[in-house]
This record gives C-alpha cells, sequence and structure tokens, in this order.
C-alpha cells in the first residue's frame, strides 16, 4: 500500500524543484489551478471532488494524492469522496475499481495524519 501523505509531501518538494527549472510553465499551471479551484458557480470542494474523479479514471496517483488531501481540506466528507470513487468507478470500469480503493486508502491515511474529516 502507498503511504500517500508521504507521497503527497515528496511530490511537493518535486514540484518545488520543477518550478526552479521551468518557472514559467509551473507559475502558468500553478495560476491555472488555483484559477479552476476557485469558488465560483461551484464551490471549491465540489470542484476538488471532481478532479478526485477525473484522477481515478486517468489513473494518477499522484493527483488522487492532492485531490483526497485538497477536498479534505475544502471541506469534504469521507461520504462525499466515497460517491466520487464511486462514480469513478462507473465510468473508468475495473482500472477505477483499483484507483478508487487507492483513493479510499489516502483518505484513511491522511485522516490518520490529522487531516480533518467533516461528518457526513
Amino acid at each position: 500500500m502507498k503511504n500517500f501523505p508521504e507521497h503527497y509531501k515528496e511530490l511537493n518538494i518535486w514540484l518545488e524543484k520543477l518550478g526552479v527549472e521551468m518557472p514559467s510553465v509551473m507559475q502558468g499551471f500553478s495560476a491555472l489551478h488555483e484559477s479552476s479551484i476557485k469558488a465560483g458557480a461551484l464551490d471549491s470542494r465540489t470542484k476538488e471532488l471532481i478532479a478526485l474523479g477525473i484522477a481515478i479514471t486517468v489513473r494518477c496517483d499522484g493527483c488522487i494524492s492532492f485531490h483526497v488531501h485538497d477536498a479534505l481540506k475544502a471541506g469534504a466528507s469521507k461520504a462525499e469522496i466515497a460517491e466520487t470513487v464511486s462514480v469513478a468507478i462507473l465510468m473508468g470500469g475495473g482500472p477505477s475499481v483499483v484507483y478508487g480503493v487507492e483513493a479510499m486508502q489516502a483518505l484513511s491515511q491522511f485522516v490518520e495524519q490529522g487531516v480533518e474529516l467533516i461528518p457526513a
């Protein structure tokens, strides 16, 4: 089983290093991310859940780490994350089941590390 909180920390270190090597690209990506997740017609929690569903269907471990963490920080509940996993499975089939398991593992690990869990 992956250690998603550690994976999250390590990715952040390497993203910073990537930003040193290609600052304009990473600044642009950061601005895109910030603008896309900012509350608008959809709140940030909903947008993070959408991003998590996509992360599962495209099979991106790092994306799962980030979006489970960020969904929790945005106030997502365990039930909301579980339902997001179920929709990703609907859209992605068998491979999404495996990555859905990873998302639930990430949820468990971040909660164990103290990331606040909002009751359903």
